[in-house]
Formats: structure tokens, sequence, C-alpha cells
């Protein structure tokens, strides 16, 4: 690829995510993004498809014949912060830095996927398909983003998930498991020898979720872990003893273990009823001997385990989190990213790719 076609793919990227940043995009309210995503893809000749706020296309000579790549990142944002200095909603460019809401998380990776779609549209030689994905409702885990557009798309057989990583990849994510526990005991007056409290109760199976340790640890994800964030016995009175307390338990399961392995193990340590709210955001990872990621490797870029979730936990093929920006900057007031690092990922998307299609 010349200087002047990726100079020409960055500059698309940087305006299209400018006009992005300027318009509110929060989980569930991504209509105006859609709709600037899916204008910017048919202004270069892409046929585009959508389905709620999720904006899709194949290249141009798909061929159901071959296998296929998905690349895919998201177009909703959190809310801003109140330590917010600038407008949220103003695309800033200063001292090498573009600020504005959803700059870093994940404006710059979106862009950046979707001119290097555009890079392979019109090619006729390709090994492989490939599929851009603009989906909604990542922030909050939502089923109306990628989990419910992926059955209505072709087979994907590998992909590529648009996230803050400095151009590293994270083979692997830690899945989440949220857990609603209840224990119960017997009423009475907390003056007199009466009842069986709850709360004690609680406090015993509390203390075995801070003290045990699972006995797999991933080289990738490290240890399981457990951390009780809430707890509630709904007592409205300082002198009966409580017949209830309820407490949330925050579990981040490393790849080694599935969701059923991981309650059976708590089930049979407590007393309390245990309940998953979810069993959506699993672990994943990639093999290191995948294409994809030797590809990468061969290009200098290291591989880590990632402790946060993406939409690569609804994804039931293999998939590598990666893109520019920095994840630490993510959720921040005065949100930025480097311009740089946006011409830097499409070149590093394209030469990751280039060694496989």
């Amino acid at each position: 690829m010349s200087d002047a076609q990726l100079h020409s793919l960055y500059a698309d990227a940087v305006y299209l995510l400018k006009k992005l940043i300027a318009t509110p995009s929060f989980s569930k309210e991504e209509e105006e993004t859609a709709e600037i995503i899916q204008l910017f893809l048919e202004s270069k000749g892409v046929v585009t498809h959508q389905y709620l706020n999720n904006i899709w296309a194949k290249n141009k000579y798909y061929d159901e014949r071959k296998p296929t790549i998905l690349l895919n990142s998201h177009h909703d944002t959190v809310k801003p912060n109140k330590a917010y200095t600038l407008n949220p909603f103003d695309p800033i460019e200063k001292d090498g830095k573009l600020f504005g809401l959803g700059s870093n998380d994940a404006g710059g990776c979106l862009v950046s996927l979707i001119n290097v779609f555009l890079h392979f549209y019109n090619r006729q030689d390709l090994k492989y398909n490939f599929i851009i994905a603009a989906t909604a409702e990542e922030e909050i885990s939502g089923k109306n983003g990628v989990e419910i557009l992926l059955p209505r798309l072709p087979k994907i057989n590998f992909g590529i998930v648009g996230e803050p990583t400095l151009m590293n990849m994270a083979l692997a994510e830690k899945g989440l498991l949220v857990l609603d526990c209840t224990a119960h005991g017997v009423p009475g007056h907390a003056a007199r020898e009466e009842g069986e409290s709850a709360l004690y109760k609680a406090v015993k199976d509390i203390n075995w979720f801070m003290n045990y340790k699972f006995d797999k640890v991933s080289d990738l994800l490290g240890p399981m872990k457990m951390s009780v964030t809430i707890i509630n016995t709904e007592n409205k009175q300082h002198n009966v003893v409580p017949s209830q307390c309820s407490f949330v338990v925050d579990v981040r399961v490393n790849e080694l273990y599935t969701f059923e392995e991981v309650l059976d193990i708590i089930k049979s340590n407590v007393a309390s009823d245990v309940i998953p709210r979810s069993c959506r955001l699993r672990s994943t990872s990639i093999a290191v001997e995948h294409p994809l990621i030797q590809s990468g490797l061969q290009l200098g870029r290291a591989y880590y385990g990632s402790p946060t979730t993406s939409d690569k936990a609804l994804m039931h093929f293999p998939t590598l989190k990666m893109g520019p920006g920095d994840s630490a900057r993510s959720h921040t007031a005065d949100e930025f990213i480097y311009v740089d690092e946006i011409k830097e990922g499409i070149d590093l998307y394209i030469q990751l790719l280039n060694q496989i299609v």
C-alpha cells in the first residue's frame, strides 16, 4: 500500500470519527450514528444492510464458497462523566490528539476497521470474504447489538473486534458471571435468644468467597477472581433478627473453566441460594497458533489476556481483540485518541490481514 493510499484512508477515518463524536450515541440511542455510518459506506459505493441500530456490509465480490472474516466494533458510547472540562461532543484536534466522547472507545477502532474494509472491498483475488459490522449497545452488554445481529449474518470463520489495545493482541478475555445470592434464617427479637440470623449465615458464605482459590490458573488471564460487591438484609428495624440476607458476587472467569463448572463448585461450598443473572458473557480465547495471531507475531505485536469484557464474549468463533487507542483512556474525562494511532492502526490492520488474504 502506498503512502498516498494510506493517507487517503486515514483522512477518511478522521473525517468520519469527527462526525461520530459530534453526534450523541448513548447505548440504545444510536440511530443517528448508524445513519452516519451507513451514508459514509454508501458514499464509497458499498451496499449496506441495517438491523435495528446495527450496520453491516459484505465485500463487493463476496463468495459464499470462501471463508469469511468479520471486522467489528461498536458505535455506542457511555454518558460523559462530570469531570469533563471540554465539550464531549466537540471533536477538537490539538497537539496530535483528537478529543471527544467515544474517540478512544471505540471510535478510533471503528473508523479504522471501516477503512480497512474499504481497502479490501473491491479486490477480486481474496482468499477470504470480509464483513464489516458497526454495532450497538456494547457498553451495556445489550441484547440488541452484535448478539442479535450475528444470527442474521452469513457464517463467520473468525474475526477482529476493535477495542483500544495499543494495537497489541488481546487473545483472551475473562468471562463475567454475576451471582445473586440469598441466605435464609429465622426471624426473632434481637434482645432475646430467638431466631437464626440470615446475616451471619451470609457472612460465613462471603468469607468463603473471599478465601477460596480455584485450582486452574491461566497463562493469559491469571487466576479466577470473585468479589462480593453488594449486601442487603432489607431489614428496617434494628431489633429484628433478619430472616433473609442477599448479596451479589462479581465473578471473573478465566478460559480454563466453564460457567457451569464454576457454579457447581460454588453451590457445593455455600449454603445460600445462588442464581446467576446471565451466562452470556463467557470467557473466550483464540489460539496462538491461529494464522491471524501468527501474522501479528510476525509484525512484532505483543499478545496478552484482557481483564475487561467486550463483544468478543458474544462471538462463538475465534476472535482477536485489537485496535488503536489505549484502554486506560476509556470512560475518562476529556477522552482522546492520538490521530497517529489511527493511521498506525489502519496500516497494521492491513499488514496483519495481507499475510492471510
